[in-house]
């Protein structure tokens, strides 16, 4: 591979983890590309090969390119890997990814998504992340508006004016395991209600998988359907929520285990019981719930150490933000908006693979490896000819690159149980009554 244009992970390197992944990044590129002998349909054959265009599409996120102006001068200017320059306007380049839309992009996120979980389960073992093993996976669902972007209305009286509008927001599921998007969404209306997307993402899990999310979600309705589908959940406690309590695991000061009803009046009332949990720490009372009815499956500290892991959604959207640029949009096409979405989804998908793989050959926790300095540094060492990821293991906690995590920890407490796990005929369901209005765009049970 050549070029004087080369990325982080899209280099000539060919050795190590970073050269295995540019080999399954190229190839799934590459079966972006029609095959040859393929029907191509009428008009003159196309110039500008589908390979070259969503991998250079992708190079210009890795170097911080801010137009797509810039795809079309490394395409036609510069040129990409092996392939000549490329004798093509930049109306033609802007024209290419209007046409073809966000298909092939999708496409290609899925494919490596599939291929990065495959390769990165093996190694979940040994990063000592114990929480909630019973579960077939741990999501943490929510949402994040996209930044505003800036057009150039018409001139007015008072000279050109500028309008901000946000272009849309983004609703995924991240594996808080692997450290890896899941599935994404977007959607165009970010006054949209969290709940409208939240069923449709979370069906896409297997039975048996564990969701985190935040108070945004908190129903009643949506607790006892994801209860009945075979779901498992932890969400906090809203303020002002009503409950009764049913039976006490432990109780001492503040620090409470309790099995209780959701909703102590006719009005609003779930359907199933659930468990809540609270304790204090410094001076905030912290209170959680979850459909984990019996303690010795998951502990009160399992539970706060749980819902904590729900800002890794928080850090992966900081990653796309502020290290991959996708609080500049390139354009205010929505179809150029989400294509450059993708392909910013696409890289951090490979650079928290990276981080995991350093994490364990230097056999030290995930977030001790910092991913700011992985952005940063990695470019440096591939483009002279060296692994990144052989370097930030070998070097790494001289350069600073290995440090201690300063995420902060939840210290829950631990107490033992002075009710062993045993409710006899006490029911463990019964008839709801659901007060939230009827789903609308902007209000969703």
């Amino acid at each position: 591979m050549s070029g004087p244009c080369r990325s982080p992970e899209l280099t000539d390197v060919t050795t190590g983890v970073v050269g295995e992944v540019e080999a399954v990044l190229r190839d799934l590129v590459a079966g972006l590309e029609p095959p040859p002998g393929a029907a191509r349909g009428r008009g003159r054959p196309r110039i500008l090969p589908a390979l070259c265009l969503w991998a250079g599409l992708l190079v210009c996120v890795l170097e911080g390119f801010r137009s797509q102006l810039a795809l079309w001068r490394l395409l036609s200017q510069t040129g990409l890997w092996d392939y000549p320059r490329i004798p093509i306007s930049d109306q033609a380049v802007y024209h290419r990814l209007a046409r073809d839309g966000i298909g092939p992009l999708e496409h290609l996120f899925a494919q490596l998504s599939t291929v990065l979980a495959a390769r990165l389960t093996p190694s979940l073992p040994h990063l000592g992340d114990e929480l909630a093993p019973f579960a077939r996976e741990i999501m943490a669902l929510d949402e994040t508006t996209l930044d505003t972007l800036a057009r150039r209305l018409p001139a007015t009286t008072d000279g050109a004016a500028t309008a901000r509008r946000v272009p849309g927001k983004l609703a995924g599921l991240f594996d808080v395991r692997r450290q890896q998007w899941q599935t994404v969404q977007f959607q165009a209306d970010a006054t949209q209600n969290e709940k409208v997307l939240a069923r449709s993402l979370a069906r896409q899990l297997p039975v048996g998988s564990l969701l985190l999310f935040d108070l945004g979600y908190f129903a009643f309705r949506w607790f006892d359907d994801l209860t009945e589908e075979g779901y498992f959940w932890v969400s906090r406690l809203r303020q002002q929520t009503s409950y009764s309590i049913v039976h006490v695991f432990t109780q001492h000061g503040d620090t409470l285990d309790a099995l209780v009803w959701l909703g102590a009046y006719r009005a609003d009332r779930a359907k199933h019981l659930v468990r809540l949990v609270q304790f204090r720490q410094g001076g905030q009372l912290r209170r959680y719930l979850t459909n984990v009815r019996d303690p010795s499956r998951l502990s009160l500290a399992a539970i706060a150490q749980l819902y904590a892991r729900r800002w890794d959604f928080e850090v992966a959207v900081q990653l796309a933000k502020q290290h991959l640029g996708l609080h500049l949009w390139w354009s205010t096409n929505e179809v150029v908006v989400q294509q450059q979405l993708y392909a910013v989804l696409i890289i951090a998908q490979i650079l928290q693979a990276l981080r995991l793989e350093i994490a364990v050959r230097a056999g030290v926790g995930l977030f001790d490896v910092s991913l700011p300095l992985l952005v940063r540094y990695a470019p440096q060492f591939a483009r002279r000819g060296e692994d990144p990821v052989t370097v930030f293991v070998t070097r790494g906690r001289a350069a600073g690159f290995i440090r201690p995590s300063r995420r902060i920890q939840i210290q829950a407490p631990d107490p033992p149980l002075a009710v062993a796990w045993s409710l006899g005929p006490v029911p463990l369901q019964r008839t709801p009554r659901y007060a939230e209005r009827k789903c609308t765009a902007r209000t969703a049970v």
